[in-house]
């Protein structure tokens, strides 16, 4: 197994490291795939991680200038490490005025994701800062835990509010409740709402438009059991969950979509040119 890769353009480290500390504010710990063509980074959905699962893939070829790698076999052309996005993360931020920074698997007292920077200088010497990023290598046989979640057949897909305007008000339900109920319908409409002994309160969002595939695209249904556009499909979920999410968003997604599968889960996906992260909340009871 080898893998060696180079960013030498400082906008595509900066951007990278974006999504790294995105991941690092979703999951303590993930799954790294490396493939000749993308990076995937996977938390799948163990009642370990309270259900919660995520699935995020980049494109080599729009961070890296250089890329290279050699998997378990040539019939498994594939690196999966499980890695801490925190120490990644860390590791980045302190290379970000790079002239280049190369990543490499390398075996030290274990094995290691290897960040060397070269750094600006004023004299002729070069400047290497270099930080092993510790992994455990996952064999084969645990890789059928680490594919694609497949789609859900949602009831209810919607575009999202701004996702700061979001944020403000989960951060101020999260005083009052645990749980949050989202809802939304085929009319553009979304509702965040808590219910306690104490205190109700629901925020609404409207106008916010559907995903084409949202109509019927991904459905089953036939003519006659098409969805009431005005009806709501509702989730009740853990709202540090949700909290979580938006909070770590560094992306600034071109496009932020929410599907809902009636009271089991909240498929929340953010869209960006060479980026796409989807992450999943189970409902709670």
């Amino acid at each position: 197994m080898k893998f060696r890769g180079k960013i030498m353009d400082v906008a595509c480290l900066n951007h990278f490291t974006r999504v790294i500390t995105t991941i690092s504010k979703l999951t303590k710990m993930c799954v790294l795939r490396l493939t000749p063509d993308n990076l995937f980074f996977v938390l799948s959905g163990k009642v370990a991680n309270g259900g919660v699962s995520m699935w995020c893939e980049l494109s080599q070829e729009n961070f890296f200038d250089e890329f290279q790698m050699e998997g378990v076999s040539p019939e498994d052309n594939e690196i999966c490490l499980e890695v801490t996005p925190e120490n990644l993360s860390r590791a980045l931020k302190t290379v970000q005025n790079a002239k280049a920074v190369k990543l490499k698997l390398t075996k030290k007292h274990c094995p290691c994701l290897t960040i060397a920077a070269e750094l600006p200088t004023l004299s002729s010497v070069s400047r290497i800062v270099t930080h092993d990023v510790p992994v455990d290598v996952i064999p084969r046989r645990l890789w059928h835990e680490f594919k694609e979640p497949s789609m859900p057949d949602f009831d209810v897909s919607i575009y999202l509010p701004p996702l700061k305007t979001m944020k403000n008000v989960v951060d101020r339900m999260k005083n009052l409740s645990n749980f949050l109920v989202m809802e939304a319908n085929l009319n553009g409409e979304m509702n965040l709402k808590i219910d306690t002994d104490l205190v109700s309160v629901t925020t609404h969002f409207k106008d916010l438009g559907n995903p084409p595939w949202g109509d019927e695209a991904s459905q089953d249904r036939g003519p006659s059991q098409i969805r009431d556009p005005d009806a709501m499909a509702q989730t009740r979920v853990d709202i540090r969950k949700l909290q979580q999410f938006l909070m770590g968003q560094q992306v600034n997604p071109s496009k932020a979509m929410c599907n809902i599968v009636h009271e089991r889960v909240v498929h929340l996906i953010l869209l960006h040119e060479d980026v796409s992260l989807q992450y999943f909340i189970p409902a709670v009871a």
